[in-house]
């Protein structure tokens, strides 16, 4: 499923060093600005403890996690919807991403550079929303331009359309993001295909020093960045970049033993990646035998013959129903077997609606 979050902030405030620990692609990460041009794209695995039970339970020949894309976006400027330092570039990479993860330094260090020249949480996060929805005003005013001639016309699209980018306007005169305005279904519709930067959902990615990582509720920066988010209904995730990088260099034992030094039940990049993907409306299903146990992606809300398409279009074409029993349920019974025997392995068709944790098995013919 080709969805990706992008990573964002000004300059150095931790973006790269963030998406190195992400995804062990090692972008580029200097203490100047701009050291990430181009965007770098790194698939992660979705940590899911799920995945490792059903692994125990089924005892398979192998084990799949599913996976998600993050994109590192170079840091953005104040004047970037005019072209400043790269601006119209950078902004294009956004355009293409389905949900922002931004990025904001919570802490002091008088040995990395502040583009602004003082840590200010708050002034970064309008600099970096001023300038999206510049660029957003100035979509929707040339469109107004040309939808207005065909609303005079009193074609009912045009009308339809207008009235919706008048709204939009207004509120980006208020400087306020289209994802804070609530639109109709109809209106959605419109709203979606106009492909608005700040329609995309956000998430807050504080980063903190390593002193401030066992305790940022005592940090000013984070509850001020908190306070903001929870405004505008976003979530707030606190890591330290610099530490993610360390963690992301250990494996199995040795990671859990260093997370629990630091007093940690869980990194957070594993909290980043599991909020950025339910940012999305993501959710998972399991297909588990002896030959493997797998984790798949879908969309939440979709129907089972879709949710077997993602395995094989074949599984959609032929699709004839699905044998569905949930995690907890398999879990609980030890075995499908036993599972099937309590009558917790049900049968369900066509209009089934896939719940996250669902472990299924397809039945179909081509």
């Amino acid at each position: 499923m080709a969805l990706t979050t992008g990573i964002v902030g000004l300059p150095n405030v931790g973006k790269s060093t963030l998406f190195n620990a992400i995804t062990q692609a090692g972008a580029e990460s200097a203490n100047y600005p701009f050291c990430t041009i181009d965007p770098n794209v790194g698939i992660v695995e979705v940590p899911d403890h799920r995945l490792h039970t059903l692994t125990e339970l089924v005892e398979p020949k192998k084990t799949v996690p599913t996976a998600f894309e993050f994109t590192d976006i170079a840091g953005i400027v104040e004047g970037a919807s005019k072209g400043e330092g790269l601006g119209n570039k950078f902004l294009s990479h956004i355009r293409q991403v389905d949900a922002i993860s931004h990025v904001v330094r919570c802490f002091a260090d008088e040995n990395i550079t502040h583009v602004a020249g003082s840590v200010n949480p708050l002034n970064d996060i309008k600099v970096i929303n001023l300038e999206l929805i510049l660029a957003d005003f100035e979509t929707v005013d040339k469109r107004i331009t040309r939808t207005a001639k065909l609303a005079k016309t009193k074609d009912k699209d045009a009308v339809a359309e207008l009235e919706v980018l008048e709204l939009l306007r207004d509120a980006f005169e208020e400087e306020k993001p289209a994802r804070s305005i609530e639109f109709t279904e109809e209106q959605q519709k419109i709203v979606k295909q106009l492909h608005l930067l700040t329609s995309k959902p956000v998430l807050y990615v504080a980063n903190v020093s390593e002193e401030d990582l066992l305790s940022p509720e005592d940090n000013d920066y984070v509850k001020q960045v908190k306070e903001f988010a929870a405004a505008e209904n976003s979530q707030v995730i606190v890591v330290c970049a610099k530490i993610e990088a360390e963690i992301a260099e250990l494996e199995g034992e040795e990671k859990q033993m260093f997370l629990e030094e630091l007093g940690i039940q869980e990194s957070g990049l594993d909290q980043l990646i599991r909020a950025a993907y339910e940012l999305l409306g993501l959710q998972t299903y399991f297909t588990a035998g002896v030959q493997e146990v797998r984790a798949w992606t879908f969309r939440k809300g979709i129907k089972a013959p879709q949710a077997a398409g993602i395995i094989h279009s074949d599984f959609e074409r032929g699709f004839i129903r699905a044998e569905v029993v949930s995690y907890e349920d398999l879990v609980d019974a030890g075995s499908m077997t036993v599972a099937k025997e309590r009558g917790k392995v049900r049968l369900e068709g066509k209009d089934y609606v896939v719940q996250d944790g669902d472990v299924i098995h397809f039945r179909f013919n081509v």
